[in-house]
């Protein structure tokens, strides 16, 4: 059956919103109780002899079944889960909360002058607080980017999309090919290992968008995207250069110094929480639970009045 025809005795499928390399997300309406809008997310994926179900659908499921349970308002609500193999194919649904723009539609919908400084501290922290209560559970999401950062219409903000998350420990050996290359940090770049603060630097990345209304570094390539990062941050001392990358150091990485601020256009306090984010060593790179208490996020006495 074609996938557009597809639907369930659950729920009636309305429109297909998205569409990635092992299946689609639709957008539906429940047939009973409160028919709410749900997005469903189905996958299908052939069988490969002696393989059983991938790994990465394992994963999912089950990082998802982890975090469900606390319900965090600022994590997407995995609402039901259902598999089984049908016509030779693994199949696979998920059904979430419906919210019906991604952070990416949010931007481009925002005014030429941009967004109001408190709903960009807004934003932020409740992205932060989402990234917080990850990676206290040891998950690193791996794939923050404006897309997989939902905004509702109340302005609640929701991280999505845990494809590429997984549980961590102390310097797990993980794939390099994580992370859209706008937003991915500089030690996955450098195929080094990693830990929690890649979803920090996507997180800086997004920051720096939520002021700017256009992504920060936009590189074709890897070395590019290094290229990019290292003009706005300046060239690390060669001592944070990690000893396993297989790039090697060079001072001809950029040509000119960069400014003394990130961004001219920012005040003070603002470049001083990006420059944070975008620390080019991990090891010094702010956690989440200490960008909530930067003076620039902690602050809300503007907003109370």
């Amino acid at each position: 059956m074609d996938d557009s025809c597809w639907e369930s005795s659950d729920y009636e499928i309305l429109a297909e919103i998205g569409q990635g390399s092992y299946g689609k997300v639709y957008k539906a309406r429940e047939r009973r109780e409160q028919q709410r809008l749900i997005a469903v997310k189905r996958l299908n994926i052939p069988e490969e002899p002696d393989s059983g179900i991938p790994q990465f659908v394992i994963r999912e499921v089950a990082l998802l079944r982890k975090i469900e349970h606390f319900n965090h308002p600022n994590i997407v609500k995995l609402l039901n889960v259902s598999a089984g193999w049908q016509n030779q194919k693994f199949d696979l649904t998920l059904v979430f909360e419906y919210i019906d723009q991604d952070l990416t539609t949010f931007l481009s919908r925002a005014s030429a002058k941009g967004l109001a400084k408190d709903k960009i501290k807004d934003v932020m922290r409740q992205l932060l607080s989402g990234l917080d209560f990850l990676h206290t559970n040891t998950v690193i999401h791996r794939d923050l980017k404006p897309d997989n950062v939902l905004v509702s219409s109340r302005g609640v903000v929701k991280i999505a999309d845990f494809g590429l998350a997984r549980i961590y420990t102390y310097h797990i050996a993980l794939t390099p090919c994580v992370v859209t290359l706008w937003y991915r940090a500089p030690e996955v770049l450098l195929q080094s290992s990693y830990m929690s603060s890649v979803d920090m630097w996507s997180a800086g990345c997004i920051f720096a968008e939520l002021f700017l209304l256009r992504p920060l570094f936009c590189g074709f390539t890897e070395i590019q995207q290094l290229q990019k990062i290292f003009e706005v941050i300046g060239l690390p001392d060669e001592e944070d250069w990690p000893i396993e990358s297989p790039v090697c150091y060079t001072p001809a990485w950029v040509e000119t110094k960069p400014t003394a601020q990130l961004l001219p256009s920012l005040a003070h306090e603002e470049n001083d929480l990006l420059s944070q984010f975008l620390a080019f060593n991990p090891a010094h790179r702010i956690s989440a639970c200490r960008a909530l208490a930067h003076p620039f996020l902690a602050d809300r006495n503007s907003e109370d009045e």
